[in-house]
């Protein structure tokens, strides 16, 4: 598996991947006419990277040529070339701040999916667990007059998500600004979690900030920031988890390699005994990720599939570490020494943040079949399980049958086929208005919408990105196209199970930190690899710059309908690209 930064980075000669070993006739100066015709479009052969290298790959000295271009002396250049590795992701995600706070109560109403969440989180905080509220709810709430509710209410989604968006409303209220800040919070540090992870993954600030940058403009994510829904709330749990990984396997090789011989070399030797008995020891990293992934589950359970797909993502990166190490049976050892800690260092945990979730619940008598169990008699094999699990693995398998059989007809509804291509996005809101009505002063007449619709030129970037992440990892075993694609995989492909089911296109929100992290990776392909030739290099630099401009402008240039701003309908009709958008 490869461990080599990304082509573009600021490394000079970056280490090259374990599993790419230079043929003899791919040595400088003996390269076939075939070698040298691929050179021509971006390929390199690689030089094989030491056992230190390849089990803990270098992060590049930060460059100071930017610094320098500003007139600034060597050694300041350098001291803030090496602060860019916090400050770029904080400058990053403060961009994004500032884009999902501006205006966060407008639309000044109750939209799309809020009319439930909303109101459960208040309930939570008012009585542990959700409740009925009166038809006309919504209206009176957006009056400022609040509704009494305390009758027990069949949800269909576990409380965790519900309990953060009530914090935002224990903050300022329940009122838009109020439910919507903990998901416009949540969205801004989802942009410097992936601005972080992207640098450990690419071992590049550049492409880091880059991936932070495109989930920052992504309009998806961006509308998803600003609405109180529950799935920016799994995204951002699932990347939290994905990031723990990472850190998990970089600390988990650092022991690995400083466990092995050096020789008199200095350089580090493979001990197949070594790597066979050595215990990787305490992995606090991977019991946070066990935590995340317990909230992402207990947020919607689509979670579940994630911990599934991560925590066999972990034990093959332990495998792949032994086999570096020096390991004859990597795969076996791994099963040995590995897979039970992760195990339980994954599911158990996950389990009890699940559990400790329904906490309001349990503590109290009035939540929807709460005393279900009590109330029952006959089930005396039973017995012997707390009546309080039983009663919530009753709500639990009544749920999993109303989900699994929600067939419901939906304006919105769309098929996990087209979600990548952005093809029917989901109206949270939509108002208009004719020429001189509500103070409209567009002779076509006026047109507000909030759109869940991803950034078109990410995107579509992003389904080429997917297939050359596929060449990387099939053809040239790359690790870090591996990890990507499989959390697109995990949280994309069970989706196709459920095709008879209502699904809708904002629930590939999860999706997105990794769409970013992929076209990053794309991009830095674009730049060149270490060695391009100057002309191969500004072709690179030019090609790339291109297309990140253009995102950004296409962001822009639907910001009004990501916001509900009111634009000439003739300016809304010029942004519906597609008839299925409408």
């Amino acid at each position: 598996m490869s461990s080599q930064t990304a082509p573009g980075t600021e490394q000079a000669t970056p280490p090259a991947p374990p599993s790419e070993t230079l043929p003899e006739s791919s040595a400088p100066g003996t390269a076939t006419g075939w070698e040298r015709r691929l050179r021509r479009f971006g390929w390199t052969a690689r030089l094989p990277a030491g056992v230190r290298e390849r089990l803990v790959p270098p992060y590049p000295e930060p460059g100071t040529r930017l610094w320098q271009y500003f007139g600034l002396a060597g050694t300041t250049a350098a001291r803030l070339a090496r602060w860019t590795g916090w400050g770029g992701p904080l400058l990053v995600a403060l961009l994004a701040g500032v884009l999902r706070f501006v205006s966060l109560g407008s639309p000044d109403a109750v939209i799309f999916d809020e009319t439930y969440y909303a109101k459960d989180a208040w309930s939570l905080l008012q009585h542990g667990y959700e409740t009925e509220w009166p038809d006309d709810a919504d209206e009176r709430i957006i009056a400022g007059d609040i509704p009494a509710a305390d009758a027990a209410a069949y949800v269909v989604h576990p409380p965790a998500g519900k309990w953060v968006i009530a914090l935002g409303e224990w903050l300022f209220g329940l009122d838009p600004v109020g439910w919507r800040f903990m998901t416009a919070v949540l969205g801004t540090l989802s942009v410097l979690l992936l601005c972080r992870i992207g640098r450990r993954l690419f071992r590049s600030t550049f492409l880091g900030c880059l991936a932070g940058l495109f989930l920052a403009v992504d309009g998806l994510h961006f509308v998803m920031s600003r609405t109180a829904l529950l799935d920016l709330v799994v995204m951002f749990w699932l990347l939290a988890a994905f990031g723990a990984l990472l850190v998990d396997r970089d600390k988990a090789r650092a022991r690995l390699a400083a466990a092995l011989p050096e020789g008199g070399d200095g350089l580090l030797r493979p001990d197949a005994d070594l790597a066979r008995r050595l215990g990787l020891g305490a992995r606090p990293w991977r019991v946070l990720a066990g935590v995340c992934l317990g909230l992402a589950c207990a947020t919607k359970w689509n979670g579940l599939y994630v911990l599934a797909a991560f925590g066999i993502m972990t034990v093959l990166w332990d495998a792949g570490a032994r086999r570096v190490a020096g390991a004859r049976a990597p795969y076996r050892v791994m099963l040995r020494k590995d897979a039970l800690p992760a195990f339980c260092s994954l599911v158990p945990v996950a389990l009890a943040v699940y559990l400790a979730s329904w906490a309001g619940w349990f503590a109290t008598s009035g939540g929807y079949y709460r005393d279900w169990a009590a109330t029952r008699s006959g089930d005396s094999a039973w017995s012997w399980i707390p009546a309080p699990l039983r009663s919530l693995w009753h709500y639990s398998s009544e749920v999993y049958s109303f989900h699994v059989g929600l067939t419901s007809e939906h304006n919105y509804q769309s098929n996990p086929w087209s979600w990548l291509v952005a093809a029917r996005p989901v109206t949270y809101f939509y108002e208009s208005s004719d020429a001189g009505q509500n103070g409209c002063g567009y002779s076509s007449g006026c047109s507000r919408e909030v759109l869940a619709l991803g950034t078109p030129m990410l995107w579509w970037t992003a389904c080429f990105a997917l297939a050359y992440l596929c060449y990387r990892w099939l053809l040239r075993r790359d690790w870090r196209a591996g990890a990507v694609l499989c959390a697109v995989a995990a949280g994309y492909l069970p989706w196709f199970m459920y095709q008879e089911r209502t699904i809708f296109y904002f629930y590939a929100v999860v999706l997105v930190p990794f769409l970013c992290l992929a076209v990053a990776m794309l991009i830095g392909a674009l730049l060149g690899p270490p060695g391009s030739t100057e002309r191969r290099r500004v072709t690179g630099i030019v090609a790339a710059g291109v297309l990140v401009l253009l995102i950004v402008w296409n962001f822009v240039y639907f910001y009004p309908i990501y916001t509900g701003t009111e634009i000439p309908r003739d300016g809304w009709r010029a942004r519906m690209w597609l008839d299925s958008w409408i």
